[in-house]
């Protein structure tokens, strides 16, 4: 993987966590029935015209090593084949690669 790709994860995060507030009271907003229509209407206009990246769903979880976007362990944040090869070398702490 690219490094571009990498940052390109990296910024998106930053945007989720910088307009994570202010997106969450206007999807609320925008479900709650006891709102008038008229401002429910204008805070799905203000969500739609925030930026894209900064949805969550946006968001793909890679390895923090490689870039790899599949095969991702949440425990270690690292793809399947890095924790083999740094299990193999024996530095990822607790863990034994397993052989019979």
């Amino acid at each position: 993987m690219t490094n571009n790709t990498i940052r390109r994860d990296i910024k998106r995060r930053r945007i989720v966590k910088n307009f994570e507030i202010e997106r969450a009271f206007l999807k609320a907003t925008t479900s709650a029935q006891n709102i008038k229509k008229a401002d429910r209407f204008l805070a799905q206009r203000k969500l739609a015209k925030m930026q894209r990246d900064g949805s969550p769903t946006r968001i793909r979880n890679r390895c923090n090593i490689t870039g790899r976007s599949r095969g991702i362990t949440k425990y270690f944040g690292i793809s399947r084949i890095k924790i083999r090869d740094l299990v193999s070398m024996g530095l990822l702490p607790g863990v034994r690669k397993s052989s019979w």
